[in-house]
């Protein structure tokens, strides 16, 4: 499984290409963010307990929050602009 705060950090100095399998079993890819460059003016406070295996990001081809479990990630890469 992968480590919460290695994929923040890499999620906050850029973008990456997630690949995960949804709840309803289907494969998503999604690139993502976390940095300050990509992010709506909009912020999302928080109102939910923080959940350990879960992580939100920024759906930058969506323009909004989504959030995935951490042991359902297939693939991770970085995109380079």
């Amino acid at each position: 499984m992968w480590n919460k705060n290695e994929l923040s950090e890499m999620l906050f100095n850029g973008k990456l290409q997630i690949s995960f399998v949804k709840k309803d079993g289907t494969e998503r890819v999604m690139n993502c963010t976390l940095s300050e460059d990509y992010l709506s003016k909009e912020r999302r406070e928080a109102t939910k307990k923080e959940n350990p295996d879960v992580l939100a990001v920024w759906d930058i081809d969506n323009s909004g929050w989504r959030s995935f479990r951490l042991d359902s990630i297939i693939d991770v890469r970085i995109v380079n602009d």
